[in-house]
């Protein structure tokens, strides 16, 4: 089934050259799961002695099962649209789904993602707390974006 829910974003991404239809593959998807996955196990190890690292870590996986989704849908952001493209798409389609608002909170994390890469004079630093949340999301994204998929109701979109 294609997502009606959020269609409208799709539609104003596709046509806008921030999202690309491509053929529709479950193996990228599992592949971006795959590495999800192992940024999130890597990110534990970090949180106490880099927590800027594991936050960035932990924001990649988060957007990596995102893509997945899209993957699915035989959608991919462009250079053009790149991670914005990803999270709004996610977030249009599928944040609030069966409980599940950690699509919502992808967009404050891709900020506090830039804060810590690309620091001004008043930019905060990254403390352990920051980093556990942000494994936290990107731990719940993984779920949330593997039960979608295992639903079966992923469709290319149309």
């Amino acid at each position: 089934m294609t997502w009606a829910r959020g269609r409208d974003v799709i539609d104003r991404l596709l046509r806008e050259g921030e999202l690309d239809s491509v053929a529709a593959s479950t193996d990228v998807a599992a592949q971006l799961l795959t590495t999800a996955q192992a940024h999130v196990t890597l990110a534990a190890l970090g949180v106490d002695d880099d927590p800027a690292g594991a936050l960035q870590l932990s924001y990649d996986a988060a957007r990596k099962a995102s893509a997945a989704l899209l993957a699915i849908q035989g959608l991919r952001a462009t250079t053009r649209g790149g991670h914005i493209a990803v999270i709004d798409a996610v977030r249009a389609q599928f944040n609030d789904r069966g409980g599940v608002e950690v699509f919502g909170k992808l967009n404050r994390l891709r900020r506090r993602r830039n804060d810590s890469e690309y620091p001004s004079a008043d930019s905060p630093g990254v403390t352990r707390d920051d980093a556990r949340d942000a494994l936290e999301t990107a731990r719940t994204t993984i779920a949330a974006a593997q039960n979608l998929i295992d639903s079966g109701r992923l469709d290319p979109f149309a």
